[in-house]
């Protein structure tokens, strides 16, 4: 027995920080004062709250470490597991209006959250199957193979309410039905999809590098529930820690009876096997992972058939992303309608996000469905920093839209999020504040799906290229008010044309873009300005002669010449020669210099 456990974040973030030459440096201290036998180091997954990684948790004190380094961990071991001291100064501190939180539970980080596809994540050693055993892992399993029919399996979760977390929000369920039938006449696949590919998103990454066991559990469940013995989990290859731990967690499982022949003794055999993906932004779409499962180019297929009838190898195949698996034992174990009781009306349980820019509190949550778009970026979030104001939020990725201050209240689920022109996606939200310019915001989402597009189609092939061309001439101050008419018809066009889901939907960042704020179109357009101060070709660097003392440290700093001006005297700068990189704004000791 321990009598005490350092949990330290071992996710991709805190990996980045250091967080596993922070694990190698603890064991190091604690075999240094003999109290190997004493303190257990356990590597988790994310605790969800990146901005402070690595994170650093000591049980039974319940005391949090925020930005651990290195040459913190003498200091942790010799004062908090030597002598029983905390070192407060590493310790998590929220500011709230009236008092200080220390409790990671007590913040409003984690208050408003509530944990259903995380609840592994950042509490157990995701490489270890007995540690999963022992927070009721496989026990789902186990009902359904030795007290449920496949019928009573997909019943259950078509009462819940669970949709599809991958995008689309289909119910699973129901997919599930569709591909049910022929039990044990037809070779039938399971497939996972843990292809993420958004620009900010890294909320399957997570489960998988935090909780992959829970994936494997649900993925037999649905095997056992459509009559399959076989599933595949494609996850990209930029993912190694959740490769590694996804490995290791298939090989304990068919070690220890849960993958395999005969499960549970109940005559069920069910195996899984990873394929990796190269990286392809469309093999996120159902058919075109297939395709690339089979081996050859991932692009996509045209529907119907659909999966659960011709899918993988041409068998009947269902296919939902990792957090939608991440649901599916808790559902099993407490009955659907304790999932239904979360969340609204059409959109029951809750939602991983992935918060990212303009935000305080950058990291992954999860909230209840319904929960406001304020709440989650004002008390969950932290808030903007340097207190800027909240412009939009962009959810859905290449695939979805901006919501715009306006929406500030909206309650976030599945069909909110459709009727303002965005979607709720796999889960990244990213934040942006007054200095966000949205036509750039436009541009580079269809940078993104231009080099990311497949070339299977010629609406989405030549149309985001298109696209794409006609936002770089707004940004660059060239474009006409018929650039923007033929902008939206080229968007419409599109959606009712493109081959899969992912080219139908990659006008929505345009199109919610300039429902919303036309006004900067127009303003790049007719006062070749960028109202935001974003875009280089259409900015002017001024000096001010008020401010400015003549120090010359900004001539000395720019790297084309274009300031001049003698010491203690009014400097200027020759527009055609600056290229607008900002290095004189930021060797300014004066605030003289801006753009406008």
């Amino acid at each position: 027995m321990y009598r005490a456990h350092v949990l330290v974040c071992g996710g991709t973030g805190c990996n980045s920080g250091g967080s596993k030459e922070i694990i190698q440096k603890l064991k190091e201290e604690l075999k240094q004062h003999d109290l190997q036998n004493e303190i257990s180091v356990v590597e988790t997954g994310c605790h969800g709250l990146c901005a402070q990684g690595p994170i650093m948790v000591v049980y039974p004190d319940a005391v949090s470490y925020a930005k651990v380094t290195v040459n913190d961990v003498a200091e942790i071991v010799e004062e908090h597991l030597l002598k029983g001291r905390v070192v407060d100064r590493l310790v998590y501190v929220e500011q709230t209006l009236d008092s200080k939180v220390t409790s990671l539970n007590d913040t409003a980080f984690y208050r408003k959250q509530k944990r259903v596809a995380l609840r592994n994540c950042g509490v157990i050693n995701p490489d270890s199957i007995d540690e999963y055993i022992g927070t009721d892992g496989y026990e789902a399993l186990g009902k359904v193979l030795t007290e449920m029919t496949p019928d009573e399996v997909i019943q259950i979760i078509l009462d819940s309410g669970l949709r599809g977390r991958g995008g689309a929000g289909f119910p699973t369920g129901l997919k599930w039905r569709f591909a049910s039938g022929n039990r044990g006449n037809v070779q039938k696949y399971v497939c996972c999809n843990a292809d993420e590919g958004d620009p900010g998103a890294f909320m399957d990454r997570s489960v998988l590098e935090g909780d992959p066991h829970v994936v494997l559990e649900a993925m037999a469940i649905a095997g056992y529930a459509i009559g399959a013995n076989q599933g595949y989990i494609y996850v990209r290859a930029e993912y190694p820690i959740a490769v590694e731990r996804l490995r290791n967690a298939i090989a304990q499982a068919r070690e220890y009876g849960l993958l395999g022949k005969d499960i549970f003794g109940t005559g069920f055999d069910f195996d899984i096997d990873l394929r990796l993906g190269a990286g392809a932004f469309v093999c996120g779409e159902e058919t075109a992972l297939m395709t690339s499962i089979e081996g050859n180019r991932g692009e996509p297929r045209p529907r119907p058939p659909f999966p659960a009838v011709k899918g993988l190898f041409e068998s009947p195949t269902i296919l939902n992303n990792v957090e939608t698996y991440a649901n599916i034992p808790r559902i099993i174990l407490n009955g659907a309608e304790w999932f239904a009781s979360m969340g609204t009306e059409k959109s029951k349980g809750t939602k991983v996000f992935a918060l990212g820019g303009k935000i305080n509190n950058t990291g992954l949550v999860e909230i209840p469905m319904g929960t406001t778009l304020r709440t989650v970026i004002d008390e969950i979030g932290g808030g903007i920093p340097n207190g800027k104001k909240f412009k939009a939020a962009q959810t859905g990725g290449p695939s979805g839209g901006c919501i715009p201050a306006e929406h500030f209240d909206i309650p976030i689920d599945y069909d909110n999020l459709i009727s303002i022109g965005s979607m709720m996606g796999s889960g990244g939200l990213i934040v942006m504040d007054e200095d966000n310019c949205m036509v750039d915001i436009a541009k580079f989402f269809l940078e993104f799906t231009v080099d990311e597009s497949c070339g299977k189609c010629t609406p989405c092939r030549v149309g985001t290229k298109r696209m794409y061309e006609i936002l770089d001439k707004i940004t660059k101050g060239q474009g006409t008010m018929e650039d923007i008419d033929k902008l939206e018809e080229l968007a419409y066009y599109i959606k009712e044309n493109a081959l899969c889901g992912l080219g139908q939907t990659a006008p929505n960042p345009v199109l919610s873009t300039l429902r919303y704020f036309k006004d900067e179109y127009i303003a790049h357009v007719k006062d070749k300005k960028c109202p935001a101060g974003v875009c280089k070709e259409l900015l002017q660097f001024i000096i001010d002669p008020e401010k400015c003392k003549g120090c010359t440290k900004c001539a000395r700093n720019c790297p084309t010449g274009a300031i001049s001006g003698k010491v203690k005297e009014v400097h200027t700068i020759d527009p055609n020669k600056c290229i607008k990189c900002g290095a004189c704004i930021d060797n300014c000791s004066f605030n003289a210099i801006y753009k406008k």
